[in-house]
């Protein structure tokens, strides 16, 4: 297969990576944990863990699992945001052994119930805030053992304290709950610290974890990922990366969950091989905290995706961040728009890298490198990855659009007791059907155009969202937009944006800002204006949604214009 984009990679990068088909996370763990025992792995809300101290108490945790009686291959569940308990607790059950299968800790009791139960899930650690959505669901799953833990479990005295009281009390972000026979983490940790631990054997093809996709387009499946798949995909990316990584000396920005895939092995399993600070922010969203926070370290590396971004620039503090020590700035999750792009190199003096993955595939496919990034590309394949681009079956012509197929280590083994849907995903031959729309430049560099499910059609004319609400997105006024196709009687479909502005804008203004820099069919017919848009765990905005709230009526438009 001809790869065009090795010409790219960094001198003395090979174009496979080097495995040991018997690693393991567990493996990888126990090896930084002893090269930087002394170094800081995990930060949050003032506290700093080191490897020895994530080692002990990830191995406390892993000896109470055991004794238990939890045996290799079963499934746990975490419910925890970005708190110093989501590492101890991750690291600890891939040492006794189990699957972990993330959970995020927004969801509704139906979405909960399906995902523990589709899981198997036989135990669930839970911040006490989430333990009165898990209290309803528990009758209806195999959970026989709920591990509950407060805000500041595991920091030091006394701002542990203060914390959880205040949350409990002051901010009443704890609802009440009752699980009879819940046991406390730190009790966890204190009775686990006393047993004995004898690491169960796990090899390469043992399943790390349960990683739950496509939620916002039907019943969530598990992508069965296994300790081959990260593990190849930490030494892609690793590989790719290396003459920019500085083993025992990054400092990460952590602001996405580390339970959804991008984070958990771009930011807590790369970084983690790297010897890197991993600083744990919260609640991101509160982007004053989050902003205060940033100018407390001379951190060398952040990830993040387009809307977080944006929302970063827009705050006039951002600005006096110090950013002197930042060399990667990471976006992936959702499309980057240039705009943001283009403010964000400007006021930091760093380009944004754009990459591209998915559940599926561990997650990375491909990324931009600095100094040879290409805006609007998602940059080239990494280390022994395979990419095809096919419509109907056949790979097309270089520059011509079709749906990404790849192939790869990094690759899951199917999805969890859905064999139909695996056999629909991955061919005999080991391909991956991604669902996305994309385009590969002669030189090898891969331009996602969007979800092929997100698709418009006008008059037989192709649409692609991303398209418009980049345009949009240029617009002064314009924070965010999202766009879809609703039934038109003339065109088929047509396109509708909703947006959300800073200052007061018309229809008819949005409608000729996009004529000046869209094809007409391209142009939407229908705008909506939003205080805000829904949006998934990371901050992608959610197509789905807009598309049920469109079909509560006939187009639900505040605006129209003829084209």
């Amino acid at each position: 297969m001809n790869k065009p984009w090795l010409k790219h990679y960094p001198p003395g990068t090979p174009a496979e990576i080097e495995l040991d088909q018997r690693a393991t996370l567990v493996e990888m763990f126990i090896s930084s944990c002893a090269r930087f025992k002394d170094r800081p792995a995990f930060h949050n809300y003032g506290t700093t863990l080191t490897y020895a101290e994530l080692e002990q108490r990830s191995r406390a945790f892993a000896a109470w699992l055991i004794a238990q009686g939890f045996h290799v291959g079963e499934r746990i569940a975490l419910m925890l945001p970005n708190v110093l308990q989501y590492p101890i607790a991750m690291f600890g059950a891939l040492r006794a052994g189990l699957v972990v299968v993330n959970t995020n800790p927004l969801y509704t009791p139906r979405e909960l119930e399906h995902q523990l139960r589709d899981s198997g899930a036989t135990c669930i650690v839970v911040l006490a805030n989430f333990a009165h959505v898990v209290e309803r669901v528990l009758p209806n799953t195999n959970i026989r053992i709920v591990i509950t833990t407060e805000l500041g479990d595991v920091l030091r005295f006394p701002k542990g304290v203060v914390l959880s009281w205040a949350a409990r009390h002051l901010k009443h972000l704890v609802p009440d709950f009752h699980i009879p026979g819940a046991v406390p983490f730190r009790q966890t940790l204190e009775a686990g610290a006393r047993l004995p631990f004898a690491p169960p054997l796990t090899v390469a093809d043992d399943l790390a974890f349960l990683q739950y996709t496509g939620g916002t387009t039907g019943v969530a499946k598990g992508a069965m990922l296994s300790h081959h798949n990260l593990m190849a995909n930490l030494e892609q990316v690793s590989t790719l990366w290396r003459s920019y990584i500085l083993d025992g000396a990054e400092i990460i920005i952590t602001p996405l969950p580390l339970y959804h895939v991008f984070c958990l092995t771009c930011n807590c399993l790369t970084f983690f091989k790297h010897g890197g600070l991993n600083v744990l922010i919260t609640n991101p969203r509160d982007i004053p905290s989050f902003v205060a926070e940033l100018a407390r370290w001379p951190f060398t590396i952040i990830s993040g995706v387009n809307t977080l971004y944006n929302a970063l620039l827009e705050h006039p503090r951002f600005a006096h961040v110090n950013f002197s020590k930042l060399k990667l700035s990471v976006a992936g999750g959702m499309a980057l728009h240039p705009d943001v792009a283009a403010r964000w190199q400007k006021l930091t003096g760093n380009a944004l890298i754009e990459g591209y993955g998915l559940t599926e595939s561990s997650p990375v496919v491909a990324c931009n490198l600095p100094g040879a990034s290409r805006l609007g590309s998602v940059g080239v394949p990494l280390p022994s990855t395979e990419i095809s681009i096919r419509e109907d079956g056949n790979e097309v012509p270089s520059g011509q659009a079709g749906e990404l197929h790849v192939r790869g280590p990094q690759v899951m083994c199917g999805y969890w007791n859905m064999p139909s849907e695996t056999a629909q995903a991955l061919d005999r031959e080991g391909w991956l059907r991604t669902g996305d729309i994309a385009t590969v430049d002669d030189e090898g560099f891969v331009h996602i155009v969007d979800r092929k499910k997100d698709m418009i059609i006008v008059s037989g004319f192709k649409v692609f969202p991303n398209e418009i609400e980049a345009v949009l997105t240029m617009h002064d006024a314009i924070v965010e937009a999202g766009c879809i196709g609703v039934p038109d009687d003339r065109s088929g479909q047509a396109v509708k944006a909703f947006v959300v502005t800073q200052t007061e804008l018309s229809t008819e203004q949005i409608i000729e800002f996009c004529r000046a820099r869209l094809t007409a069919y391209k142009v939407p017919k229908y705008i909506e204006f939003r205080a805000t848009l829904p949006k998934t765990n990371i901050g992608k905005i959610l197509r789905r949604a807009l598309l049920e709230d469109a079909g509560k009526d006939s187009h639900g438009a505040t605006g129209t214009a003829d084209h």
